[in-house]
């Protein structure tokens, strides 16, 4: 059968696209019962999409399958349900029920007609199938181009909310409802934030399902060179989440105090962010806010701090290291058993008469009278310097 002879039948059909439209309409309602289950495709528009590509494929039987300007339906019928989070296959599966529609009307217009016999038919069959296979593979690369650009929206929407929420316009209701829901986290009860130092693309699917087999629901965020985590409590206790943080990760971490809701997920993230500071470089730990609200108040006010172990330290930091080392364990230890000289001298393994003499020196050096410092300013200037940056008094 020559390409004229099966375009001319083609033609014929082309005639009958409208009622064959409203044909395929119905068949793909009675069986392929993803369109009707998600309600995603309205009635107008499969109805056109129907007749598009059905118009387009009776066009391209006997020509050239490679002809672009022939396959614009199909790329915008891909697209277009790629936006509308039509599964692929269901897609797929609607353009096989066309190509047997048209099949059955290629066979009954050559039967009215009588310009075709049963060798010329079985051509065209294969030319038809060859065309739809074409369609289909416009379609599905439509698809995918339209997927991936929808992935990448769907990520920067998802990143602005984080962003969002960390930055306190989880306030504003409507904001925090949008979140919750692209997020996938509730507006309202306990909540706790978690940063990390960690950068592994695959610790969020981790956690996640941990979290989740104790019963706290979990959301993740990768931002440059950290890890935000947002964690759904069932009540305000802690002691759960922290085990498995300190199980399960194997880099510093920081976990806030528990706040009422989501609105306030900011104030937890910069608590979380203040309990990450609190541990000292090199070790690898997961600290909570609520076992170092010293630190955080230090860490909260570093020009006070500094100006804190400017009085109390200063000189001392100017010493030695290795001097400087004995004497701040000497005076930490001091201040931890409340001025008892022979504790210390028991915890730092050496006579009290050693101790005695050491926190001599250490008045000495600073000029303070150490029974005339309060022991909260001494503890306080010791965890700053362990914290802060080395300074010129350093």
């Amino acid at each position: 059968m020559d390409e004229k002879a099966a375009q001319l039948l083609a033609t014929g059909v082309l005639a009958r696209v409208p009622e064959l439209a409203d044909q395929l309409v119905q068949v793909i309602a009675e069986q392929n019962p993803g369109y009707r289950l998600l309600g995603v495709v309205s009635d107008d528009d499969l109805r056109k999409s129907c007749h598009d590509n059905m118009s387009s494929v009776l066009r391209l039987i006997g020509r050239d399958a490679g002809a672009e300007e022939y396959f614009a339906a199909a790329r915008c019928t891909g697209r277009r349900r790629a936006e509308q989070r039509m599964p692929l296959d269901d897609v797929l599966r609607s353009f096989r029920l066309g190509g047997r529609l048209l099949w059955q009307a290629l066979v009954d217009q050559a039967r009215a007609d009588g310009s075709v016999d049963a060798e010329g038919l079985l051509e065209i069959a294969s030319w038809l199938w060859e065309v739809i296979d074409s369609t289909s593979a416009h379609v599905a690369a439509a698809y995918h181009a339209a997927e991936q650009q929808l992935v990448r929206i769907d990520e920067q929407r998802r990143a602005t909310l984080w962003e969002g929420l960390l930055r306190g316009r989880g306030k504003d209701l409507a904001f925090a409802h949008e979140a919750a829901r692209i997020i996938g986290v509730p507006v309202d009860g306990p909540y706790a934030a978690v940063v990390a130092d960690v950068e592994d693309v695959g610790a969020p699917a981790v956690l996640t399902r941990l979290l989740c087999e104790h019963g706290v629901d979990s959301a993740w965020q990768l931002r440059a060179h950290m890890l935000v985590g947002l964690l759904s409590l069932d009540s305000p206790e802690l002691g759960i989440v922290l085990k498995v943080l300190r199980d399960a990760l194997n880099a510093p971490a920081g976990v806030s105090l528990v706040v009422p809701g989501l609105a306030d997920a900011d104030v937890a993230y910069r608590q979380a962010t203040l309990a990450r500071r609190s541990i000292q470089p090199g070790r690898v730990e997961v600290a909570a806010l609520a076992d170092r609200l010293p630190e955080a108040l230090v860490l909260s006010s570093p020009e006070l701090a500094e100006e804190l172990i400017r009085l109390r330290l200063g000189p001392l930091l100017k010493i030695p290291v290795g001097e400087r080392r004995i004497l701040l364990d000497t005076l930490e230890t001091w201040v931890a058993t409340a001025g008892s000289v022979s504790r210390t001298a028991e915890l730092v393994h050496c006579h009290r008469n050693t101790v005695i003499n050491r926190l001599s020196r250490i008045e000495a050096i600073t000029g303070n009278d150490l029974s005339d410092v309060p022991h909260l300013e001494l503890s306080l200037a010791l965890r700053a310097s362990r914290l802060l940056p080395p300074g010129p008094l350093a």
